[in-house]
């Protein structure tokens, strides 16, 4: 199975890329990064996109893909509307359109949050927003495209981008909240489920995620 991954020099990102690079069911993965990783693996190679919005000389090294996992994005804090619309719904939209032209027959993948407002009228921007390109991509020409909504995720040992209140609450979040928490080695394994049987949802919440992840290891493949 053939991935692409945006995203993977930011913690959420890394996190989702080296979980794939050690399922058994990935072969090969892309990251498609605006800057260059450090990381060396023998499924993994890598593409620098200056813009996200304009991939047409990529064509041809983006195409052949199965999945993405769309990782890529920023916070919401200290920007404005405007700024955070251009980021977080234009440029993926962009994004996606292209690759789904390129490859018609992927699944794509889009990290989204656990409080996205998918009625896109909320009094919370960046839920507002996040819900509007939810709803966007699945009007997209892929074979299918879903939201994935994994709330706390543990870190892994051999990540470098955590953040360093992510390393204080991974010793105490899961044992409070272990329905609100997931890990990376569980969200991977739900996403290549869904690839490869569906899922009845096009929105992936904390609770979908585990329910895959534990068909998967309950009735593998």
């Amino acid at each position: 199975m053939k991935i692409i991954i945006t995203g993977a020099t930011g913690m959420i990102g890394e996190g989702i890329l080296l979980a794939s690079l050690d399922h058994p069911d990935i072969t090969v993965v892309l990251m498609v990064n605006r800057r260059a990783s450090s990381l060396k693996h023998p499924k993994l190679s890598e593409l620098i996109v200056k813009d996200f919005t304009d991939m047409a000389a990529q064509k041809n090294q983006l195409t052949g893909y199965d999945g993405c996992f769309f990782c890529a994005g920023t916070s919401s804090f200290g920007m404005n509307e405007d700024k955070y619309n251009q980021i977080t719904f234009y440029t993926t939209i962009m994004f996606a359109k292209q690759l789904a032209g390129f490859n018609p027959d992927m699944v794509f993948f889009y990290l989204s949050g656990v409080y996205a407002d998918s009625s896109e009228n909320g009094k919370i921007m960046w839920a507002r927003i996040k819900g509007k390109t939810e709803n966007a991509l699945n009007k997209l020409h892929f074979k299918v495209a879903y939201s994935f909504r994994p709330g706390f995720i543990t870190p892994l040992k051999t990540q470098k981008n955590v953040r360093w209140i992510y390393k204080g609450l991974k010793l105490i979040y899961p044992f409070v909240f272990p329905n609100q928490t997931l890990t990376y080695d569980k969200i991977v394994s739900a996403l290549i489920r869904t690839l490869t049987l569906g899922y009845h949802k096009n929105v992936l919440e904390i609770k979908d995620l585990k329910f895959i992840a534990k068909q998967a290891i309950s009735n593998p493949f």
